[in-house]
């Protein structure tokens, strides 16, 4: 537990109703002869917390913006800054607050995958700063904090406590007879599922996800989840406004079984939630589930108790591959099924992170032929392709390795001009500002970053290709050049989010209408919610809620789109240029961006 923790045992403080649900939740967890015993450890544990944690706002608004970004992505030079310390200085400067969510991947102490193998979940990498520069961004951003409790380093306390016997960590990982059927089980990547460590008993075999550094953590002991929910708890205090939950649908193990989405992993994600209702209402957990549509969706639960925000991982390969193909339809056919989204549920809505773009989000909506055309333009345009294994022992594609400004551009064309290169952009960036939930900018798309060879090469990981470090006065005397292609992406960027967020139509629950208007064009109706239109009421102005077209021409050829049928012959004017339409065509140059607000 944490040193934080005051040692001296609360009175409980948990609402009767509350206990009464986390302790049933621990009941199909872990038996009803243990839930009240462990209820009573965490009815301690949210008294212990209660009180000593921020107020935190809740809620989300047009105006949110999702940055990702690497604490040490933006390395300083000159100045004695840490790495914390320069973005911060770099987004204060330049971005502002055009972002609202920072998501700070992994700053821990690590030993593999970038962060994702986590030594210590409660220090900040001395290399990149402490957790006073971590509090500084939390003064100025809702920062969002990586939960990676499925797996931990090899190095961790946890793993090696566990196997030097310390009967404290007595059963924290998971170790079987290497001669076990696992063949059931769903495997993220092609390497074996377990590996051999020496302990003082001899050599185990542990369960190990992802890579053999990347120890799974073993939540049938109910210790372990103990342990997880302070450190939960702990961030919390130290500043974060939203955890992540990375990895999640693989935490729950049953031999026989897929080992993926089970009923367990859903119980304990609804147990987080519990706590954090309690202690701060206004957390917010987003899950990390790279799986198909279908799959993911089931993390918001019933709406009101599970993860409050999910990934909506399709749109990155979709809208890939209808600039791709310059065919908006199966964008417009996908997009279409989304549901209305409950009051309390959010899409965060990328088209890049700090991994690759996920293929498996394309199974059941793209053809086979499709995904493959995708996979060839990866390699062409530099990257890679990473694959999976299934329990068949065939391997399928996982995702494509490369930024998503190569992805939509090939580097190898000498004949690509930079002006269709940055409108090709552009236009992918805008899509995921205009669709129902919060948009989410990974920091490279925001810097129109090009495939990092020599990072690849360095690590011999794929991943590496999208994950490069940048010395801060560089990407700042490029952002200066108002000529170049990181600065004109910058700026771009950068305008489509100030006018978006002035826009009530663009509200993350706002009602969402996805038009067919042409083959080459990708069409979305936005209108405000009634009750976003309450200050005009009170001001005594009976004007309707707003409405706003957007457009998109994802081919390289012009496209006219009817509208008039949606424009009901109001006149509309386009917030991204000023120009006012009022016949019922539209004409669009190829890669325009048009948002119409109908008056």
């Amino acid at each position: 537990m944490s040193s934080d923790v005051l040692q001296t045992a609360p009175e409980p403080s948990m609402t009767p109703e509350l206990r009464e649900r986390i302790q049933r939740r621990l009941g199909r967890l872990y038996g009803e002869e243990n839930a009240l015993a462990l209820a009573d450890r965490i009815d301690q544990m949210v008294s212990t917390w209660t009180g000593r944690l921020p107020n935190l706002p809740g809620g989300w608004s047009q105006r949110d913006v999702f940055l990702i970004t690497y604490a040490d992505t933006m390395m300083p030079g000159k100045k004695a800054l840490t790495p914390l310390a320069s973005l911060r200085e770099f987004l204060s400067d330049h971005v502002k607050d055009r972002i609202t969510f920072l998501h700070l991947l992994p700053f821990y102490p690590f030993s593999s995958d970038d962060g994702f193998s986590v030594i210590d979940y409660r220090e900040v990498r001395h290399d990149l700063g402490c957790w006073e520069d971590v509090g500084q961004l939390a003064r100025d951003y809702r920062l969002v904090f990586d939960g990676v409790i499925n797996h931990v380093s090899q190095r961790s306390l946890y793993v090696q406590g566990y196997l030097a016997g310390n009967p404290h960590y007595k059963d924290f990982c998971i170790a079987l007879d290497p001669e076990t059927d696992t063949s059931q089980v769903t495997r993220p990547r092609t390497l074996p599922l377990l590996h051999e460590f020496e302990s003082e008993d001899g050599p185990k075999w542990l369960w190990t996800t992802f890579s053999n550094d990347q120890v799974d953590l073993n939540f049938e002991n109910p210790e372990v989840l103990l342990e997880v929910l302070d450190v939960l708890l702990y961030y919390l205090h130290k500043g974060a406004s939203m955890i992540r939950l990375d990895a999640i649908p693989y935490l729950w193990k049953k031999l026989g079984s897929s080992c993926v989405h089970l009923p367990e992993t859903h119980e304990i994600i609804k147990l987080i939630r519990d706590v954090y209702d309690a202690v701060a209402p206004g957390m917010i957990l987003l899950s990390e589930t790279n799986v198909p549509h279908r799959e993911n969706v089931s993390y918001w639960g019933d709406g009101t108790d599970e993860a409050q925000q999910i990934y909506n991982f399709s749109l990155a390969p979709l809208v890939l591959y209808g600039l791709h193909s310059g065919d908006a339809t199966c964008l417009t056919e996908w997009a279409g099924t989304l549901e209305p989204l409950r009051e309390r549920c959010l899409f965060l809505n990328v088209t890049a992170t700090h991994d690759g773009i996920g293929m498996r989000p394309t199974e059941g909506i793209l053809s086979d032929s499709e995904r493959r055309s995708l996979m060839d333009l990866a390699e062409r345009h530099g990257g890679r392709v990473s694959y999976k294994t299934n329990p068949d022992g065939t391997e399928t594609p996982y995702e494509l390795n490369l930024t998503y400004f190569d992805a939509i551009n090939n580097p190898n064309d000498p004949e690509l001009l930079e002006d269709d290169q940055v409108a090709r952009f552009l236009c992918a960036q805008a899509i995921p500002m205009v669709l129902m939930g919060i948009p989410g900018i990974y920091i490279h798309s925001l810097l129109g970053s090009r495939n990092d060879y020599l990072g690849r090469e360095a690590t011999g990981q794929a991943r590496s290709i999208n994950r490069e470090r940048l010395q801060v006065e560089s990407v700042e005397a490029e952002l200066r050049d108002e000529t170049s292609v990181r600065g004109r992406v910058f700026a771009g960027i950068l305008r489509l989010l100030e006018t978006r967020q002035a826009q009530s139509a663009f509200h993350p629950n706002a009602h969402q209408a996805v038009l067919s208007v042409g083959r080459g064009v990708f069409a979305v109706l936005r209108t405000a919610r009634e009750d976003s239109s309450a200050e005009s009421i009170s001001s005594g102005s009976l004007s309707k809620p707003q409405r706003i077209l957007a457009l998109f021409n994802l081919s390289g050829d012009p496209q006219r789109s009817s509208i008039g049928a949606i424009s009901a012959g109001c006149p509309c004017t386009d917030l991204l240029s000023g120009s006012r339409f009022e016949s019922e065509v539209i004409d669009l140059k190829p890669y325009q961006i048009v948002w119409l607000e109908i008056s």
